[in-house]
Protein backbone atom coordinates (compact mmCIF):
# COMPACT_ATOMS: atom_id res chain seq x y z
CA UNK A 1 0.00 0.00 0.00
CA UNK A 2 1.59 3.31 -1.33
CA UNK A 3 1.63 5.95 1.42
CA UNK A 4 -0.34 9.25 0.07
CA UNK A 5 2.86 11.47 -0.12
CA UNK A 6 4.58 9.03 -2.79
CA UNK A 7 1.39 8.78 -4.72
CA UNK A 8 0.98 12.64 -5.13
CA UNK A 9 4.99 12.67 -5.75
CA UNK A 10 4.98 10.34 -8.48
CA UNK A 11 2.41 10.74 -11.38
CA UNK A 12 0.93 7.41 -13.26
CA UNK A 13 1.49 5.88 -16.29
CA UNK A 14 -1.37 6.99 -17.55
CA UNK A 15 -1.25 10.54 -16.46
CA UNK A 16 2.64 10.99 -17.73
CA UNK A 17 0.82 9.05 -21.73
CA UNK A 18 -1.88 11.96 -21.26
CA UNK A 19 1.07 14.70 -20.94
CA UNK A 20 3.18 13.30 -23.70
CA UNK A 21 -0.66 13.34 -26.09
CA UNK A 22 -1.32 16.37 -25.61
CA UNK A 23 2.54 17.92 -26.14
CA UNK A 24 2.88 15.91 -28.66
CA UNK A 25 1.94 17.03 -31.78
CA UNK A 26 3.41 20.47 -31.23
CA UNK A 27 6.94 18.43 -30.58
CA UNK A 28 6.46 17.26 -34.20
CA UNK A 29 5.86 20.70 -35.70
CA UNK A 30 8.48 22.16 -34.20
CA UNK A 31 12.67 21.65 -35.41
CA UNK A 32 14.78 20.41 -32.84
CA UNK A 33 17.46 22.53 -34.51
CA UNK A 34 16.87 25.88 -35.64
CA UNK A 35 17.81 26.96 -39.44
CA UNK A 36 21.27 28.28 -39.09
CA UNK A 37 22.91 30.98 -41.74
CA UNK A 38 26.27 29.71 -43.05
CA UNK A 39 29.19 32.62 -42.10
CA UNK A 40 30.80 31.35 -45.15
CA UNK A 41 28.27 32.49 -47.59
CA UNK A 42 29.99 33.91 -50.68
CA UNK A 43 30.48 37.28 -50.62
CA UNK A 44 30.18 39.49 -53.75
CA UNK A 45 33.23 41.09 -54.68
CA UNK A 46 32.24 44.78 -54.78
CA UNK A 47 32.28 47.11 -57.25
CA UNK A 48 35.80 48.61 -57.64
CA UNK A 49 36.36 52.40 -57.60
CA UNK A 50 38.34 54.54 -59.99
CA UNK A 51 42.08 54.16 -59.31
CA UNK A 52 44.39 55.20 -61.46
CA UNK A 53 47.30 52.17 -62.52
CA UNK A 54 50.44 52.84 -63.23
CA UNK A 55 54.63 51.52 -63.34
CA UNK A 56 56.54 53.56 -60.42
CA UNK A 57 60.31 53.85 -61.68
CA UNK A 58 62.12 53.74 -58.39
CA UNK A 59 64.94 51.99 -56.25
CA UNK A 60 66.23 50.67 -59.32
CA UNK A 61 63.47 48.98 -60.58
CA UNK A 62 59.71 49.65 -61.54
CA UNK A 63 56.71 48.72 -59.92
CA UNK A 64 53.49 47.69 -60.94
CA UNK A 65 50.85 50.08 -58.32
CA UNK A 66 47.43 51.46 -57.99
CA UNK A 67 46.36 54.48 -55.98
CA UNK A 68 42.32 55.29 -55.34
CA UNK A 69 43.41 58.99 -54.35
CA UNK A 70 41.89 61.39 -52.30
CA UNK A 71 42.66 63.48 -49.31
CA UNK A 72 41.81 60.94 -46.40
CA UNK A 73 44.44 58.97 -44.78
CA UNK A 74 46.28 56.45 -46.96
CA UNK A 75 45.94 52.69 -46.49
CA UNK A 76 49.06 50.68 -48.22
CA UNK A 77 48.40 47.09 -48.71
CA UNK A 78 51.52 44.47 -48.64
CA UNK A 79 50.29 41.28 -50.40
CA UNK A 80 51.38 37.75 -49.57
CA UNK A 81 53.89 35.26 -51.22
CA UNK A 82 50.40 34.17 -53.31
CA UNK A 83 49.00 37.31 -54.32
CA UNK A 84 49.46 40.91 -55.94
CA UNK A 85 47.85 43.93 -56.50
CA UNK A 86 44.74 41.93 -57.15
CA UNK A 87 44.05 40.54 -54.56
CA UNK A 88 42.97 43.30 -52.74
CA UNK A 89 38.96 43.52 -54.16
CA UNK A 90 37.07 43.45 -51.15
CA UNK A 91 39.26 45.74 -49.02
CA UNK A 92 39.69 49.12 -52.15
CA UNK A 93 36.32 50.41 -52.58
CA UNK A 94 35.11 49.34 -48.55
CA UNK A 95 38.09 51.65 -47.56
CA UNK A 96 37.97 54.08 -49.96
CA UNK A 97 34.44 54.68 -49.23
CA UNK A 98 35.08 54.91 -45.87
CA UNK A 99 37.24 58.08 -46.57
CA UNK A 100 40.79 56.88 -46.69
CA UNK A 101 43.26 56.65 -49.87
CA UNK A 102 44.15 53.40 -50.77
CA UNK A 103 47.42 52.07 -52.43
CA UNK A 104 48.58 48.65 -53.42
CA UNK A 105 51.33 47.29 -55.20
CA UNK A 106 53.15 44.36 -56.61
CA UNK A 107 56.25 43.56 -55.41
CA UNK A 108 59.74 42.89 -57.39
CA UNK A 109 58.81 39.45 -59.11
CA UNK A 110 54.68 39.62 -58.99
CA UNK A 111 51.84 41.06 -60.93
CA UNK A 112 54.20 42.87 -64.02
CA UNK A 113 56.79 44.25 -61.07
CA UNK A 114 60.34 43.74 -62.46
CA UNK A 115 61.85 40.59 -60.89
CA UNK A 116 64.49 40.51 -58.50
CA UNK A 117 68.21 40.87 -59.99
CA UNK A 118 70.41 38.87 -59.04
CA UNK A 119 73.48 41.45 -58.73
CA UNK A 120 71.28 44.26 -56.68
CA UNK A 121 68.37 43.05 -55.35
CA UNK A 122 67.70 45.89 -53.59
CA UNK A 123 65.45 45.53 -50.03
CA UNK A 124 61.49 45.42 -49.77
CA UNK A 125 61.24 47.64 -47.17
CA UNK A 126 63.44 49.84 -49.14
CA UNK A 127 61.55 49.33 -52.46
CA UNK A 128 58.18 50.63 -50.07
CA UNK A 129 59.99 53.65 -48.85
CA UNK A 130 60.85 54.76 -52.30
CA UNK A 131 57.23 54.25 -53.61
CA UNK A 132 55.84 55.90 -51.10
CA UNK A 133 58.23 59.09 -51.80
CA UNK A 134 56.95 59.24 -55.43
CA UNK A 135 53.57 58.76 -54.32
CA UNK A 136 54.01 61.43 -51.93
CA UNK A 137 52.22 59.57 -49.13
CA UNK A 138 54.19 61.08 -45.84
CA UNK A 139 52.16 59.35 -43.32
CA UNK A 140 50.09 56.00 -43.68
CA UNK A 141 48.26 52.74 -42.38
CA UNK A 142 50.58 50.00 -43.29
CA UNK A 143 49.15 46.56 -43.64
CA UNK A 144 51.01 43.39 -44.41
CA UNK A 145 49.59 39.91 -44.98
CA UNK A 146 51.74 36.93 -44.60
CA UNK A 147 54.76 37.61 -46.61
CA UNK A 148 53.40 40.69 -46.48
CA UNK A 149 53.50 41.24 -42.82
CA UNK A 150 57.71 40.48 -42.14
CA UNK A 151 58.07 43.61 -45.16
CA UNK A 152 55.74 45.58 -42.99
CA UNK A 153 57.41 45.32 -39.50
CA UNK A 154 60.83 45.93 -41.22
CA UNK A 155 59.59 49.13 -42.56
CA UNK A 156 58.04 49.75 -39.03
CA UNK A 157 61.55 49.17 -37.68
CA UNK A 158 63.17 51.67 -40.36
CA UNK A 159 60.58 54.04 -40.54
CA UNK A 160 58.35 53.82 -37.67
CA UNK A 161 57.62 57.93 -38.12
CA UNK A 162 56.01 57.31 -41.31
CA UNK A 163 53.35 55.00 -39.76
CA UNK A 164 49.78 55.64 -38.40
CA UNK A 165 49.50 51.98 -37.80
CA UNK A 166 50.48 48.99 -38.56
CA UNK A 167 48.46 45.72 -39.27
CA UNK A 168 49.93 42.35 -38.95
CA UNK A 169 47.59 40.00 -40.56
CA UNK A 170 48.55 36.11 -41.10
CA UNK A 171 52.00 37.03 -40.79
CA UNK A 172 55.74 34.66 -39.45
CA UNK A 173 56.19 38.19 -39.08
CA UNK A 174 60.24 37.63 -39.38
CA UNK A 175 61.53 37.24 -36.19
CA UNK A 176 64.92 35.65 -36.23
CA UNK A 177 65.14 34.20 -32.29
CA UNK A 178 65.94 30.49 -32.01
CA UNK A 179 62.82 29.61 -29.88
CA UNK A 180 60.32 31.35 -32.34
CA UNK A 181 62.17 30.00 -35.50
CA UNK A 182 62.21 25.88 -34.11
CA UNK A 183 58.69 26.99 -33.27
CA UNK A 184 57.06 27.83 -36.59
CA UNK A 185 59.76 25.31 -38.52
CA UNK A 186 57.79 22.99 -36.13
CA UNK A 187 54.36 24.26 -38.09
CA UNK A 188 55.33 23.55 -41.37
CA UNK A 189 56.83 20.12 -41.77
CA UNK A 190 58.76 18.66 -44.58
CA UNK A 191 56.71 18.98 -48.20
CA UNK A 192 54.43 21.71 -46.46
CA UNK A 193 55.13 24.10 -49.18
CA UNK A 194 54.63 22.06 -51.99
CA UNK A 195 51.31 21.03 -50.78
CA UNK A 196 48.55 22.70 -53.23
CA UNK A 197 48.30 26.81 -52.36
CA UNK A 198 44.50 26.78 -51.82
CA UNK A 199 45.05 23.65 -48.88
CA UNK A 200 48.18 25.47 -47.40
CA UNK A 201 46.22 28.96 -47.43
CA UNK A 202 42.18 28.46 -47.28
CA UNK A 203 40.35 26.65 -44.41
CA UNK A 204 38.65 24.10 -45.12
CA UNK A 205 35.19 25.24 -43.87
CA UNK A 206 36.02 27.90 -46.57
CA UNK A 207 36.40 25.19 -49.52
CA UNK A 208 33.86 23.41 -48.25
CA UNK A 209 31.31 26.66 -48.40
CA UNK A 210 32.66 28.17 -51.29
CA UNK A 211 34.19 26.67 -54.08
CA UNK A 212 33.66 29.31 -56.57
CA UNK A 213 35.68 31.59 -53.98
CA UNK A 214 38.23 28.92 -53.83
CA UNK A 215 38.74 28.96 -57.40
CA UNK A 216 38.95 32.51 -57.78
CA UNK A 217 41.35 32.86 -55.46
CA UNK A 218 43.69 30.59 -57.05
CA UNK A 219 43.24 31.46 -59.98
CA UNK A 220 45.07 35.04 -58.64
CA UNK A 221 47.54 33.06 -57.07
CA UNK A 222 48.57 31.11 -60.38
CA UNK A 223 48.70 34.46 -62.18
CA UNK A 224 50.46 36.43 -59.31
CA UNK A 225 54.38 35.42 -59.91
CA UNK A 226 55.60 36.86 -63.22
CA UNK A 227 59.19 36.70 -63.04
CA UNK A 228 62.44 36.23 -60.11
CA UNK A 229 60.84 36.89 -56.39
CA UNK A 230 63.75 35.66 -54.68
CA UNK A 231 66.76 37.27 -53.34
CA UNK A 232 66.02 40.37 -50.69
CA UNK A 233 66.56 40.22 -47.56
CA UNK A 234 65.59 42.23 -44.48
CA UNK A 235 67.03 45.88 -43.63
CA UNK A 236 66.61 45.13 -40.07
CA UNK A 237 67.30 41.95 -37.72
CA UNK A 238 63.81 41.99 -36.67
CA UNK A 239 63.80 40.21 -33.08
CA UNK A 240 62.00 39.88 -29.56
CA UNK A 241 63.88 42.50 -28.35
CA UNK A 242 63.44 45.19 -31.45
CA UNK A 243 59.79 44.23 -31.50
CA UNK A 244 59.81 45.31 -27.39
CA UNK A 245 60.65 48.38 -28.65
CA UNK A 246 58.15 49.48 -31.54
CA UNK A 247 55.97 52.44 -30.67
CA UNK A 248 53.80 52.30 -33.66
CA UNK A 249 50.04 51.21 -32.63
CA UNK A 250 49.78 47.41 -33.86
CA UNK A 251 46.67 44.78 -34.70
CA UNK A 252 47.84 41.20 -34.94
CA UNK A 253 45.28 39.37 -36.67
CA UNK A 254 44.73 36.00 -38.44
CA UNK A 255 42.38 32.62 -38.49
CA UNK A 256 41.69 30.45 -36.23
CA UNK A 257 42.22 27.22 -38.70
CA UNK A 258 45.67 28.94 -40.01
CA UNK A 259 48.54 25.77 -40.85
CA UNK A 260 51.25 28.34 -40.29
CA UNK A 261 50.13 30.88 -37.89
CA UNK A 262 47.65 29.21 -35.66
CA UNK A 263 46.12 31.55 -32.75
CA UNK A 264 49.08 30.85 -30.49
CA UNK A 265 51.72 32.00 -32.72
CA UNK A 266 49.39 35.29 -32.76
CA UNK A 267 48.98 36.11 -28.90
CA UNK A 268 53.28 35.27 -28.49
CA UNK A 269 53.80 37.68 -31.44
CA UNK A 270 51.51 40.40 -30.12
CA UNK A 271 52.63 40.16 -26.44
CA UNK A 272 56.16 41.15 -27.61
CA UNK A 273 54.37 44.19 -29.02
CA UNK A 274 53.62 47.19 -26.25
CA UNK A 275 50.32 47.40 -26.22
CA UNK A 276 49.15 45.50 -29.90
CA UNK A 277 46.05 44.37 -30.68
CA UNK A 278 45.11 40.77 -31.50
CA UNK A 279 42.41 38.96 -32.60
CA UNK A 280 41.91 35.62 -33.99
CA UNK A 281 39.13 34.82 -36.61
CA UNK A 282 36.68 31.68 -36.90
CA UNK A 283 36.86 29.70 -39.38
CA UNK A 284 39.43 31.06 -41.26
CA UNK A 285 43.18 30.52 -42.19
CA UNK A 286 46.06 32.64 -43.75
CA UNK A 287 44.02 34.18 -46.39
CA UNK A 288 41.96 36.56 -44.13
CA UNK A 289 41.38 39.44 -46.42
CA UNK A 290 39.50 36.89 -48.80
CA UNK A 291 37.97 34.27 -46.85
CA UNK A 292 36.51 36.37 -44.17
CA UNK A 293 36.56 39.82 -45.91
CA UNK A 294 33.20 41.48 -43.50
CA UNK A 295 35.24 40.59 -40.21
CA UNK A 296 39.02 41.74 -41.44
CA UNK A 297 37.61 45.21 -43.44
CA UNK A 298 35.52 46.06 -40.55
CA UNK A 299 38.35 45.07 -37.88
CA UNK A 300 40.94 47.05 -40.02
CA UNK A 301 38.37 50.16 -39.83
CA UNK A 302 37.56 50.02 -36.57
CA UNK A 303 41.35 50.22 -35.74
CA UNK A 304 42.26 52.66 -38.20
CA UNK A 305 40.28 55.18 -36.86
CA UNK A 306 41.71 54.96 -33.15
CA UNK A 307 44.88 55.72 -34.87
CA UNK A 308 44.37 58.51 -37.45
CA UNK A 309 47.55 60.43 -35.89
Amino acid sequence: MREPEAAGRFPTRRAILQSLAAVWPAAIATPLFAAVSEPLAPIPVPAQVPAKEGIAAVAGTRLSYWDTGGSGPAIVLLHPATGSTRIWSYQQPVFAKAGYRVIAYSRRGYGGSDPVPKDNPGTASGDLHALMEYLRAPKFHLVGSAAGGGIAVDYALSHPERLLSLVIACAVGGVVDKDYVERMESLRPKGFDELPAAFRELSPAYRAANPEGTAAWAALERSAITGNRVGQKPVNTITWARLAAMKVPTLVIGGDADLAVPPPILRLYASHIPNADVMAVPEAAHSLYWERPDIFNRTLLDFFAKHRG
